[in-house]
């Protein structure tokens, strides 16, 4: 029998889950080279088809309500997320809430900085691979080439934002994700991981909010069509690259460094610290 008081929901509390995520900051930050490395480039290849899933469902979506479309394209996203937190892997946005850890002296800067960059780097070269294989797996001539052409649109969008447009949608979009992040600590099953997983990320992608990571797929991908698509898929959709001027490497690079830095303080600060603050300092 419990004592009275005790927590009897199947469920960790909030304070408990600032525990755990402390717990988990300490753990990713001593883990090896390679492991960060690994389990990075497993986060960005699942971010991926995430992404890959979007994009399907958006193409032939222009008949439905623009809000409708998107939170299709939200919920079908959060298959990342899933992926990610059942599966185990590092995601650089998730990560953000290691500053917990840090906050906590639990871990030292060198140690949080160290496990950022290994997983980032892992990241990058996950989702840039799973692009590449698309690409080559020729998904963009699906439907008589719309599925390429909505990854064009989606790529173009993103690499037109303006700097502080863009700076302040990836804040908001890893505040969202780190939500998703945190309350999958206090998650005791499976169900419930993806139970709560599913809504904040539908709601950042229905918002038109910037995921790094995602962007990472999306913007190569979509410049990997633009340079490298063959005449075929040109003729199919009845225009050609010159259709797609803002898509540019530079445009592309300018995105994700942006977008990086966004996220890093949305996801850190508006929320790794924010909980620390209350449930964690007195510890500390």
């Amino acid at each position: 029998m419990k004592a009275p008081g005790a927590n009897i929901i199947d469920a960790l509390l909030p304070a408990e889950m600032a525990l755990a995520c402390e717990t988990a900051g300490v753990a990713k930050a001593g883990r090896d080279v390679l492991a960060l490395i690994v389990l990075g480039l497993l986060a960005g290849a699942f971010i991926a088809f995430g992404a890959v899933f979007m994009t399907v469902v958006l193409t032939g979506a222009g008949e439905l309500p623009w809000g409708v479309a998107r939170l299709l394209a939200g919920v079908v996203f959060s298959l990342g997320l899933i992926l990610v937190i059942v599966c185990g892997a590092e995601l650089f946005t998730g990560d953000a809430l290691m500053i917990v850890a840090f906050a906590s002296r639990r871990i030292t800067f060198g140690a949080l900085l160290r496990a950022w960059s290994l997983v980032y780097l892992g990241n990058i070269v996950g989702a840039v691979g799973t692009a590449t294989l698309v690409f080559l797996a020729g998904q963009h001539g699906f439907g008589g080439g719309a599925v390429g052409k909505t990854a064009l649109a989606i790529a173009t969008a993103k690499a037109a934002l303006p700097t502080i447009q863009l700076f302040f949608l990836a804040v908001l979009c890893n505040v969202l994700v780190c939500l998703a992040v945190w309350m999958s600590f206090g998650a005791r099953s499976t169900t419930d991981k993806v139970m709560v997983i599913i809504p904040p990320i539908a709601a950042f992608v229905a918002a038109g909010f910037e995921h790094s990571i995602a962007n990472l797929y999306l913007l190569p991908y979509g410049l990997a069509i633009k340079w490298w698509a063959g005449p075929e898929f040109w003729a199919a959709i009845g225009q050609g690259a010159a259709a797609y001027p803002q898509l540019t490497a530079s445009g592309a690079l300018h995105n994700i460094v942006v977008a990086t830095i966004g996220n890093l303080v949305g996801g850190s600060l508006m929320v790794g610290v924010v909980y620390w603050f209350v449930y964690l300092r007195r510890r500390a």
